[in-house]
């Protein structure tokens, strides 16, 4: 693996969405990051021997973003946790970013992602939200499709509601997951 070229690949599919960007060199090596860890996983040659969970939706600029943001706040390093959309948006909802920080999850240093085949292969679990059949799926992967609001253009109070739906849905999961005690 030519770490340059993935590297600037990453680069580049951060950049080309990017509403801001100051950040981009830190974007996209956090990008290439998550992808070498994703193809160490898949090539047999690294396992954090911890669930990953994968959040899907079309923007990843809000329902998945908020699950991400729970799942981090909840399993508290015990298991991975990522997100991406089929269609990333250029930033996250400003509102969805609000209605985290309320919470005690922090997303703003999260941006909208595209998903790989890499990183689809190393999810232990993926969970759909709202992208049909946009969504991949592949064989003995478990899959779990939350249906939600999009809160894109929403008020507080609706992305409130959403907010917490999703975060009952994810301490759901986590418990189902059977994580090791930290």
């Amino acid at each position: 693996m030519n770490i340059e070229l993935l590297l600037e690949t990453s680069y580049d599919q951060v950049a080309e969405r990017a509403k801001f960007t100051h950040f981009l060199p830190l974007m996209a090596e956090r990008f290439a990051r998550q992808h070498l860890a994703t193809l160490a996983r898949v090539e047999g040659k690294a396992d954090a021997g911890v669930p990953i969970v994968l959040f899907l939706s079309v923007r990843n600029a809000g329902r998945s973003q908020m699950a991400l943001g729970w799942f981090n706040l909840v399993v508290d390093g015990r298991a991975i946790g990522w997100s991406g959309g089929s269609e990333p948006s250029s930033h996250i909802n400003p509102s969805v970013v609000e209605a985290m920080q309320e919470v005690g999850s922090y997303i703003e240093g999260e941006f909208p992602k595209p998903w790989t085949d890499e990183i689809l292969r190393a999810a232990d679990v993926v969970v759909t939200m709202g992208c049909g059949d946009a969504c991949p799926t592949l064989p003995r992967t478990r899959y779990e499709d939350w249906q939600f609001d999009d809160p894109a253009g929403l008020g507080g109070e609706a992305v409130r509601a959403i907010r917490d739906a999703i975060g009952e849905r994810v301490r759901g999961l986590v418990a189902r997951l059977e994580l090791p005690v930290a």
